[in-house]
């Protein structure tokens, strides 16, 4: 019973190489999916902004300077909710 002798066992270099090419193709992934759910993030967010202007009449978009909208002559335009004192539609609390 005097076996082979003083062989290596173990994964050896290949081991190694297979090891190193599946981590950086984790890496790789892990990134792209970082990038999409962030991508993802901003979509919806403008999604929000834009369905948020739809309901209120404007125009959509993002606020530059926070001055309202005016028309040609310079003067803010009316809304159907300017006469409203609950524009969120919520009833005042007692």
């Amino acid at each position: 019973m005097s076996g082979g002798g003083n062989l290596p066992i173990g994964p050896g270099i290949w081991g190694f190489i297979a090891f190193f090419v599946l981590a950086v193709a984790l890496w790789f992934l892990v990134r792209n999916m970082n990038n999409r759910l962030r991508r993802m993030a901003y979509r919806d967010r403008d999604r929000a902004e834009q369905f948020v202007a739809d309901a209120d009449g404007t125009t959509g978009g993002r606020a530059t300077d926070g001055a309202p909208e005016t028309d040609a002559a310079g003067e803010a335009p009316m809304r159907d909710h300017d006469d409203d004192p609950h524009p969120n539609g919520e009833a005042p609390r007692p």
